[in-house]
């Protein structure tokens, strides 16, 4: 018996009378609708077709790419615009280096000229000070050769940039830029003590200054054990380089040193002894002894500029005085208005830092501030801390270490808070990149951290006094 195939009605009208099946939806349709059906489908084709038509006229118009392309102009014109003011700014810094420079070598040099003619007119004069004549001569001529050694680099890929490099590094600074983002390893290395509060050649007891040469040779005012130790890179133990003889007054002796630093042209360390209250010199070499070059002086903090002068902190006099060289007298520089909070004040001055230009940064221990002196001002401005002692980030608590970059950024050793704070040019805050209050012995802790110096990487060496250690934190 033969199939008979069952009858499909119409989707639209039910009709079962001539239906035929739809090829693309699959339904079935009787004629009237299927024709209906197609009519449809040639209007969305049409549909389709103007959609087409219009993303072409699109296409041709470029108005996205237009747009893009006016970004692009946007961003040329304010890049030309940020190289002509980075441009301009550097330029101004030069000139105003090369300015200074010729002021100073010309101050310098009139007062060796006036002593000389001083001296020939009396007829009063020996070997000493011609040595000394030629001394300050000879560092006159390094100072100049040193002018040609600046280069300008343009060295970043990301920013219109360019850059000063300038020959001479102050001390405990660093040669390399240290960005707003830079951080450091959150668990320092022991690199000098650690062992214990004691006398043994791996100990300190209560260090307080250091100062950390070329080489990453580490030297450590250790007050209490009235020495200075020099530790090697990589030493497991120091060895004794000055004092280490009980304490005492004597030329071979040292009494609660306070600060170290080396000065390369006489190879010599220059030491606070802050105890006898006297700044001494005392040579490298074996056996060596002190030498006195600064008397009556309840010195704390000690640097030097490129030109030699000594800036020595007079904690008890409430002032910070520069010493050139073959001065025994000093001038003051910043405070010297007796015991205050004024901007023409200083109140128990601890360390101190002198930048390219002169300006000497001072960390005031009763005021819990540091404040920037520029070359010749009578008064300070306040560039880390604030009124009151305290914690929070526009805080210090008893401030001592500071160390400047070359951006103008300011570390400093927040003893009190046990942590090291960053404050950048011109903020109001800082933050703290290393320690968080807790007074600890863990290697990401800091107990009482007295002073601060950076290696020529920008690497941040902390004396962790509280600790009997320095703590070494490497750029993460």
């Amino acid at each position: 018996m033969a199939n008979i195939r069952a009858k499909q009605h119409c989707v639209k009208c039910d009709n079962d009378a001539g239906t035929t099946v739809c090829g693309g939806c699959q339904q079935w349709l009787c004629n009237n609708h299927f024709a209906q059906h197609r009519e449809d489908l040639d209007e969305e084709l049409n549909r389709i077709d103007q959609k087409c038509y219009s993303f072409d006229e699109k296409i041709s118009e470029h108005s996205v790419m237009d747009a893009f392309h006016s970004r692009i102009n946007e961003w040329k014109s304010a890049s030309i615009k940020k190289i002509e003011d980075v441009t301009e700014q550097t330029r101004t810094d030069l000139d105003n280096y090369f300015n200074k420079s010729n002021t100073r070598f010309k101050e310098l040099l009139d007062k060796i000229k006036n002593e000389l003619a001083l001296s020939r007119g009396s007829n009063n004069y020996t070997e000493m000070e011609l040595e000394r004549w030629n001394d300050r001569l000879n560092k006159l001529q390094q100072l100049l050769e040193k002018l040609s050694a600046i280069t300008i680099v343009g060295d970043d890929p990301v920013q219109p940039r360019i850059r000063i490099i300038l020959p001479e590094v102050p001390l405990r600074g660093c040669s390399v830029d240290i960005l707003s983002n830079t951080k450091w390893t959150d668990r320092g290395l022991t690199v000098a003590g650690g062992n214990g509060k004691g006398r043994r050649s791996n100990q300190l007891s209560h260090p307080y200054g250091l100062f950390v040469d070329d080489y990453q040779t580490i030297y450590v005012a250790d007050c209490a054990n009235h020495r200075i130790m020099e530790w090697k890179y990589g030493a497991a133990e120091g060895k004794v380089v000055a004092g280490g003889n009980r304490q005492g007054s004597g030329a071979h002796q040292l009494y609660f040193p306070n600060d170290v630093i080396i000065d390369k042209e006489k190879d010599c360390l220059i030491i606070s002894d802050r105890g006898n209250r006297r700044v001494v010199r005392w040579p490298r070499r074996h056996e060596a002894v002190g030498e006195t070059i600064i008397s009556d002086i309840d010195c704390i903090g000690v640097t030097m500029d490129e030109s030699g002068a000594l800036y020595v902190a007079d904690h008890g006099r409430h002032e910070v005085r520069k010493y050139e060289i073959g001065d025994t007298k000093g001038t003051v520089v910043a405070g010297g208005n007796g015991k205050g909070a004024g901007l023409d004040q200083l109140s128990s001055p601890g360390y101190i830092f002198v930048d390219r230009n002169h300006s000497v940064y001072v960390s005031e221990w009763d005021n819990n501030r540091v404040t920037k002196w520029d070359e010749g001002a009578k008064q300070g401005i306040i560039v880390a801390g604030a009124e009151e002692q305290g914690n929070n980030l526009t805080q210090l608590s008893r401030p001592l270490g500071v160390v400047v970059d070359q951006m103008g950024t300011v570390f400093v050793a927040d003893k009190c808070n046990n942590r090291i704070m960053r404050w950048s040019k011109d903020d109001t805050q800082g933050c703290v990149i290393i320690g968080d209050n807790a007074c600890q012995a863990s290697s990401n802790q800091l107990s009482e951290p007295e002073a601060l110096s950076f290696d020529q990487h920008g690497n941040l060496y902390v004396v962790d006094k509280g600790n009997f250690r320095v703590k070494k934190f490497n750029i993460a």
